[in-house]
């Protein structure tokens, strides 16, 4: 069974960082772009970054552009997302996903393509 275990997230002030990972277990996702995801309370799931199978190509939303950076390491099965100069509305829950079916970038910011979802890590952004 496919597992991805998202950790790192916690409470930071404003302009601080924190650095979230993304931990696969069961099958490996090294031949497919992996993405970050959050959901804000009250608000519906957004796309935040994805990455190409060998981190080639990045893509970002423009409200993370030039703050988040999202990274791979396929040796270990593990997705990273650097987060700094963190913004209140940056508060979320953040989730990865991936996902043998999807193989283009462009599908893989998409949430609704993605059948199911881990628990997610907490941020918390303070002012």
């Amino acid at each position: 069974q496919v597992q991805l275990v998202e950790s790192g997230g916690g409470l930071v002030q404003a302009g601080g960082s924190l650095r979230l990972s993304c931990a696969a277990s069961g099958r490996t996702f090294n031949s497919y772009p992996m993405a970050w995801f959050r959901q804000a309370p009250g608000k519906e799931r957004e796309f935040v970054a994805v990455i190409t199978w060998n981190g080639g190509r990045t893509r970002y939303a423009d409200s993370v552009k030039g703050r988040f950076t999202i990274s791979r390491d396929n040796e270990k099965n593990t997705m990273f997302l650097q987060m700094n100069s963190l913004k209140p509305e940056d508060t979320a829950v953040y989730y990865c996903n991936a996902d043998r079916g999807i193989a283009t970038m462009a599908d893989a910011t998409e949430p609704g393509n993605f059948a199911s979802w881990g628990q997610g890590t907490q941020v918390i952004v303070s002012s």
